[in-house]
C-alpha cells in the first residue's frame, strides 16, 4: 500500500509539491449515471423539458466544474486543462443518463479529480434542472475509468 501523499512528516494535511515531477501528457476518464423516471427521460429526449436543453446546460456545468476543481476540492492543484469533453448517453433500461468525462493536459499532476468533478457536477445539474418533475432521481456509479500519464503510468478499471 502506498503512503498517502497529502500528509507531511508530522501527519498534517498539505498540498503535494509537484515541482520536481516531469511534464507529461495526462488524461483521465470518469463516469457516473443519473437514474430517473421514464417520463423524465422522455421529456429530455423529446426536447420538451420546460427548462430547455438540460443536457447542454449540464455539459457546460461539467466543463466549468472541471476547470474549477481546485476551488472545490481542498489541496488540489490549479490546472491548465487542455481539453474537457463530456458525453451523455441516454439509456432506456434502467431509465437513466450515463455521463462520461474526459480531461487532458500536459503537466506535472494528474486530472482524475477534474474528470470526477465534471461528472459529479453534470449529474447534479441534471438533478437540479429536472427535480421539479422528478425528485426521486438518483446519482450513482461515480468512478474513475482510466488514467494515463505520470509516474504511475496507465491504469484502467477492471
Amino acid at each position: 500500500m502506498s503512503k498517502l501523499t497529502h500528509l507531511d512528516d508530522q501527519g498534517a494535511a498539505r498540498m503535494v509539491d509537484v515541482g520536481d515531477k516531469s511534464v507529461t501528457q495526462r488524461e483521465a476518464i470518469a463516469e457516473g449515471r443519473i437514474l430517473m423516471d421514464r417520463k423524465t427521460l422522455d421529456m429530455i429526449l423529446d426536447g420538451e423539458h420546460p427548462k430547455g436543453d438540460v443536457l447542454a446546460v449540464a455539459r457546460v456545468a461539467g466543463i466549468m466544474a472541471a476547470k474549477k476543481t481546485h476551488d472545490l476540492i481542498p489541496l488540489c492543484h490549479a490546472l491548465n486543462l487542455s481539453s474537457v469533453k463530456l458525453a451523455f448517453t441516454p439509456q432506456q433500461e434502467p431509465s437513466s443518463v450515463h455521463i462520461e468525462a474526459r480531461c487532458r493536459l500536459s503537466g506535472q499532476t494528474g486530472v482524475e479529480m477534474e474528470a470526477l468533478t465534471a461528472v459529479s457536477v453534470a449529474a447534479l445539474t441534471l438533478y437540479d434542472m429536472c427535480k421539479a418533475v422528478d425528485k426521486g432521481m438518483e446519482i450513482t456509479g461515480l468512478r474513475l475509468l482510466e488514467k494515463k500519464g505520470g509516474r504511475s503510468g496507465h491504469w484502467q478499471a477492471g
